[in-house]
């Protein structure tokens, strides 16, 4: 299963003209428990969409907005990308060599029966933080190891310290 995200978008000055920058976003993706990062282009984007919207099922590409330098306009375009790439993924079981070549993955397919029923959400509905049981509301006894920390706190807050005035006697 691969699983994409899109953390940060960095500006990068120009290799040929320092005094212009563009910028390039952060795609991490994760493949077979592999992870490795890919630095990509708004236009590397919008290329991989006019390759392979006619051979795959693809979700509308995020316009481009002028000026693109202002931070929320950026985080858009990086909620946008991010949204773009995870439709790709979700709506396609077998990818096109291009979705795998600009992710830089040799080889590794969807396989929606293998993994998790998280990955049937739409990508804008998954959950960010997932728990196998409530952290909070496991019966006591069950943990193999004290916890110090809060048994700590709990004397802290309940115990009265030796010597202190309300135990003196009168």
């Amino acid at each position: 299963m691969i699983a994409v995200s899109i953390p940060a978008a960095e500006a990068q000055a120009a290799a040929r003209s320092p005094d212009r920058a563009h910028t390039v976003f952060r795609v991490e993706v994760l493949c077979n428990g592999r992870r490795h990062t890919v630095a990509k282009r708004y236009s590397e984007f919008q290329a991989l969409h006019k390759r392979i919207k006619k051979t795959c099922k693809v979700p509308d590409f995020p316009p481009r907005h002028v000026p693109n330098w202002m931070p929320k306009v950026l985080e858009q375009r990086r909620q946008g990308l991010e949204l773009y790439i995870r439709g790709v993924l979700y709506h396609n079981k077998e990818l096109p060599q291009d979705v795998l070549d600009f992710l830089k993955l040799r080889c590794c397919q969807q396989d929606p029966k293998a993994s998790s029923s998280l990955a049937r959400c739409p990508p804008s509905q998954r959950p960010v933080v997932g728990f196998c049981s409530d952290p909070y509301a496991q019966p006591p006894g069950t943990q193999l190891l004290p916890d110090t920390v809060l048994s700590g706190v709990l004397q802290g807050l309940y115990v009265p310290p030796r010597g202190s005035p309300s135990q003196a006697a009168p």
